[in-house]
């Protein structure tokens, strides 16, 4: 059967009734996501059912998490959630969100989004038929591994958010998915956005040769390298790979610094280059890859990022873009955009909304999640196009 026809098969049955909670900063693709399930589940009268059984207005349900002056929260939800499928969208990332405090406007870190989570998933006080948390960039996802005496952040937040009664856990991108061994007993699924990657650059780039003479799949570093081998592999294209030397007797912010990047591969001169990773931080290591593949003589260098976090903001991109480094960067809606961001010339957004629309509606059905981990021939139909 067809994922995307799961709703409109009568005889199915859902989980519990489907309710949506949109975190604090979330709202926007909570609201796209609400549409195409309300498009997906009407009847030929136009009435939207949550479960089949009755009426609904939206999907999206009324929780809050209003702070006292002190900066003090607590998690409110404003209407009955018994018996429902309840899913919860959580973006950790986004310091465009703010809250007062001792009159002060603050930004929302992580760590405050996250306890805003807990919060809501204690107001939900057991009476959930099933919690599913869908939080698209893993909370602490790269504090994943000990190298010295320090914490597993994402380990323990992972334990804490299953212990207090979390069924699933949708992420996508995940840093090393290996963490998910820290809760064997519960669900952990690591999607990713690459069909939805290749489709807006085939929509944003109509010109471009996607075979092995014209174009190349570039890793900027050995982690990154089973994510490009997808790529290259339903692209059809050859894998080359940067290895980042850096300097172990140094620490600064948190990290080696890196030394150089040495690559490992074919010829770039004269292709178009896609470098492929699971997020832009700062964007050093992203444009140092860029320059050392234009001084290769490649062509034109797109960037594939799912999280663009632009930590140190946009002007180093900017310059680059300018000199020729590179030439267009494509970032998913999963997490928070700088509005800035939205008017780069050099900048595509890929939607997400749908996709997590369809995860969701097959979840609730109760539906295999297999075709929408792996969607191959999805790719393959859109390159043939």
């Amino acid at each position: 059967m067809d994922l995307n026809d799961l709703h409109c098969n009568t005889e199915l049955k859902t989980v519990g009734d489907l309710s949506i909670v949109a975190m604090k900063g979330c709202e926007e693709i909570a609201a796209q996501i609400d549409y195409y399930l309300k498009e997906w589940r009407k009847d030929e009268n136009g009435v939207i059912y949550a479960d089949g059984s009755g009426p609904v207005k939206s999907f999206l349900i009324d929780a809050v998490c209003p702070r006292f002056g002190s900066g003090e929260a607590k998690g409110v939800i404003n209407e009955t959630v018994r018996g429902h499928d309840i899913f919860i969208l959580s973006d950790v990332f986004n310091y465009g969100a703010t809250f007062k405090m001792y009159g002060m406007e603050v930004p929302m870190s992580p760590d405050d989004h996250y306890q805003d989570l807990k919060r809501i998933i204690a107001a939900i006080n057991g009476k959930a038929r099933r919690i599913t948390i869908i939080m698209p960039m893993l909370y602490e996802g790269r504090q994943h591994k000990r190298a010295t005496r320090e914490s597993l952040d994402c380990a323990l937040a992972l334990q804490e958010l299953t212990s207090m009664g979390v069924e699933n856990i949708i992420s996508f991108d995940i840093h090393d998915p290996k963490v998910q061994n820290a809760i064997p007993l519960h669900t952990l699924e690591d999607f990713h956005p690459h069909y939805q990657m290749i489709k807006a650059f085939v929509r944003t780039v109509p010109d471009a040769k996607i075979n092995r003479d014209h174009m190349m799949i570039i890793s900027p570093d050995e982690g990154g390298m089973s994510r490009c081998m997808y790529y290259s592999s339903v692209m059809e294209l050859d894998l080359g790979m940067f290895y980042k030397r850096r300097n172990y007797s140094v620490i600064v912010n948190g990290k080696n610094p890196v030394v150089s990047h040495e690559f490992l591969g074919d010829n770039v001169e004269g292709k178009d280059v896609i470098v492929v990773d699971d997020m832009i931080a700062s964007g050093d290591s992203m444009l140092d890859v860029a320059t050392k593949l234009k001084e290769r003589k490649a062509k034109n260098v797109y960037i594939f990022s799912a999280f663009g976090l632009f930590t140190e903001g946009l002007g180093k991109f900017d310059k680059a873009f300018e000199g020729g480094i590179i030439t267009r960067i494509f970032t998913t809606n999963l997490i928070y955009r700088k509005p800035e961001l939205k008017t780069r010339e050099w900048y595509t957004e890929v939607d997400m909304s749908k996709y997590i629309a369809n995860i969701i509606d097959t979840l609730n059905y109760d539906g295999s999640l297999s075709e929408l981990l792996d969607p191959v021939q999805k790719i393959r139909k859109i390159l043939k196009k």
